[in-house]
Formats: C-alpha cells, sequence, structure tokens
C-alpha cells in the first residue's frame, strides 16, 4: 500500500477533557468519513480498557479489552493498532482520530502509530487546550493517583508534568473558546511552545492540520535534553521567558541547596546543565507544579571519542556546535524559566551564586571533582 492509500491518522490528547473531547467531535464534523476511537481508562480499577469507535453521527462499537500487566496505557498500545488496521482495511474511513484518555501522553502512541505504519500514516498530534487552565495545570502537583488520572498502580507521574509534557510535544495546539482566558494566558502558551501551529477549534484550519504531517523523529528531537528546542527571551503581558546560558560548571552543593527555590520561581523551567564534580555527564532539567525531577542525559559529546559521534543524531551535532567552546566542548548551562510574574533578576542572581567561584574554577577539574556530590540523593539512587 503506497504513502496516498494509507489511512491518515491524527492523535489528540489533553488534560483539558471537555477541550479535547470538543476538538475530536469538531473534526468528526469537518472531516467527512472521519471515524475517532477512544480507550477509556476509568474503568482500569476493573481490569479493563473500554474501547469505544464513534463518527459525527454517535457511536458505532464499544468494546472491552483487559489490561496487560496491570498497565492501562500498555493496553491501549496492544488494542489501538489492530483497530487502526481494521479501519484501514474497510477503505472507508478517511480520517482515523485517536483521542487519547485525560492523562495519556501523545509520543509514546505517535511512536507507535508510525511504527507500524504499514496500512496507516501519522499525519498530526494535537494537544487540546482550554487557555484559562494552561497555568492551573502548570501549578498542579498532585499526583495523578491523587487526582484519578494514573495510568497503572506505579504511575508516579503529577498532573503538571504530564501536562507540560502533552502541551511541548504536540505540533498543532488546538484552543477552545474560554470566557475565562485572557491575553496573559495566549502569551503563556506562546511562551511554553513558540514553534507549535496554533489553531483555533471552532475554525476551518483544523481539519487542514489534521493532514499536515508529523516527524516523529524530530518530535522526539525536540524533547531530548541534549538538544531542546527550548524558547527564547520573550517578555509580554505580563508573562516573561529567561534563557540563562553560562560555559562555567555548577557547584554541587551549593546548586543543590538552591533546588527548592529555583524549582518555585516560575511556572515551567527545564533545560541541560552540568555539575563540576561530574564533568562527563549531561544533567536534564525539567520542573513544573513545584516539582524538579533532575535525571543523567547520557554523556556530553566532549566526553565521547571522535568515533562515536557518526552514531550520534544530527540534531545532537547540531546543538553542540552551537554551544561549543574551546575548552569546555558543549559542556554548559542552558536553563530556561517562563511565568507570569518572573523575577528575571532574583533568578540569575541566585544561578550566578551557584557557579564555581573563580577560586574554585582556577583549581581545575581535578579539584572539582572532589567537591562534595551534593546530588548523590537523586542521581545515585539506581547504584
Amino acid at each position: 500500500m503506497d504513502r496516498q492509500s494509507k489511512l491518515p491518522v491524527v492523535v489528540v490528547c489533553g488534560l483539558h477533557s471537555e477541550a479535547r473531547t470538543g476538538v475530536v467531535q469538531r473534526l468528526l464534523r469537518s472531516v467527512p468519513g472521519s471515524v475517532a476511537l477512544h480507550h477509556d481508562h476509568s474503568t482500569a480499577p476493573r481490569g479493563t480498557v473500554r474501547r469505544t469507535i464513534r463518527s459525527a453521527s454517535g457511536e458505532l462499537g464499544a468494546a472491552d479489552t483487559p489490561l496487560v500487566n496491570g498497565c492501562a496505557c500498555c493496553a491501549l498500545r496492544e488494542d489501538l493498532i489492530p483497530e487502526l488496521e481494521k479501519l484501514a482495511a474497510d477503505c472507508m474511513t478517511r480520517l482515523a482520530v485517536v483521542e487519547l484518555w485525560d492523562s495519556v501522553e501523545p509520543r509514546a502512541m505517535a511512536e507507535v502509530v508510525a511504527a507500524h505504519g504499514q496500512e496507516t500514516v501519522l499525519t498530526g498530534v494535537f494537544t487540546a487546550v482550554d487557555p484559562a487552565l494552561v497555568l492551573p495545570c502548570l501549578g498542579n502537583g498532585d499526583d495523578l493517583a491523587d487526582a484519578g488520572l494514573a495510568a497503572a498502580p506505579t504511575d508516579q507521574r503529577t498532573v503538571a508534568d504530564t501536562f507540560a509534557r502533552q502541551l511541548e510535544y504536540a505540533s498543532v495546539l488546538a484552543l477552545v473558546d474560554s470566557e475565562d482566558a485572557d491575553e496573559q494566558d495566549a502569551a503563556l502558551l506562546n511562551q511554553l511552545h513558540p514553534t507549535a501551529h496554533r489553531v483555533h477549534a471552532a475554525s476551518g484550519e483544523l481539519a487542514a492540520a489534521a493532514f499536515a504531517g508529523f516527524d516523529v523523529r524530530a518530535a522526539a528531537a525536540a524533547q531530548d535534553a541534549a538538544c531542546a528546542l527550548l524558547p527564547q527571551e520573550a517578555d509580554e503581558c505580563g508573562v516573561s521567558t529567561c534563557v540563562w546560558h553560562r560555559d562555567r560548571p555548577f557547584h554541587p552543593e551549593r546548586l543543590y541547596r538552591a533546588l527548592e527555590d529555583l524549582t518555585c520561581v516560575a511556572a515551567r523551567s527545564r533545560g541541560r546543565f552540568w555539575l563540576a564534580d561530574r564533568p562527563d555527564t549531561l544533567l536534564a532539567w525539567d520542573a513544573a507544579g513545584g516539582a524538579l525531577s533532575v535525571e543523567s542525559a547520557g554523556p556530553w559529546l566532549a566526553a565521547l571519542p571522535d568515533a562515536a559521534w557518526e552514531s550520534v543524531m544530527p540534531e545532537r551535532r547540531a546543538a553542540a556546535a552551537l554551544d561549543w567552546h574551546p575548552e569546555h566542548g558543549d559542556r554548559c548551562q542552558h536553563l530556561v524559566f517562563t511565568s507570569p510574574g518572573l523575577d528575571r533578576d532574583g533568578i540569575e542572581e541566585l544561578l550566578e551564586s551557584c557557579l564555581l567561584t573563580d577560586a574554585e574554577y582556577a583549581q581545575g577539574p581535578d579539584a572539582w571533582r572532589q567537591l562534595p556530590s551534593g546530588f548523590a540523593p537523586l542521581l545515585d539512587r539506581a547504584t
């Protein structure tokens, strides 16, 4: 089956369930012959996921599919492709709309669809958004389990970090009308994901965007801490984005003591950084809802032998080239903070105080490695 005859598939996600359902319904009405598949995870406590298939006219069918390893998302992955293949085989469906349940993140599902695209082709990933709910969601540090939105008993995600990933992965933000939304909400959205195509759900652009195409490889690279397409400096309607870039390492103990304050200064912060005592490790910074995740994202390119560079994706090499320092290579601090009422001066002052002082820096890498490892509780738990 060639590309032109494959069934187009668009994935629609979002914690704002009313917005998501409204966007899906609008697509069904706008694209004749379209069908929506939805797996309802609210039935997971009973051991199943409820799959429904509907058109603009109403429900076409429903069935229960059992959990896989106690996980609703695993059940969705197992069930989705066979259902899409059935729709492709009957040659009656013009567009398949995969409506993800509230807390399901789009990346895994988009990659599943793209990887099994013998009869289907992924043509879009949407996040449905009520602009008035963006800031409340980013500020919500509740566990998904406490909100009744966990996908599995082991799901430790929060509302805020889940919403942030939904928002920042999609190529299209489908916006619904909201009486409570204002210019500040729009500015916050613009700065959180400046490269997204923003489409009003009631506009004619929505249907066209569903067929625009989606590159899962580029989307994955944009989410990779090593080469993420981080927002640029901005200031609009009381919302600011502060980009902090330095080529001197952090003192691990001073930065660790400042983490709580740095986590709470912005609605959203992310980026990559390096610690003086771990010069070969690229560390990922990801904060929302008053909670911070710090994880190893592998080695800096400068820590790899030249021969290994050929196996590194081009986006990573390009990002390293932009940050390249004659002494440190691609090792750098690149952190971005976005929030209404952002205290730029306070953030920069606090971050600067965590860098090595001139005297500490002059002692060199061998001395840096002997500094107290304040991040050991976060980074060495696996060992």
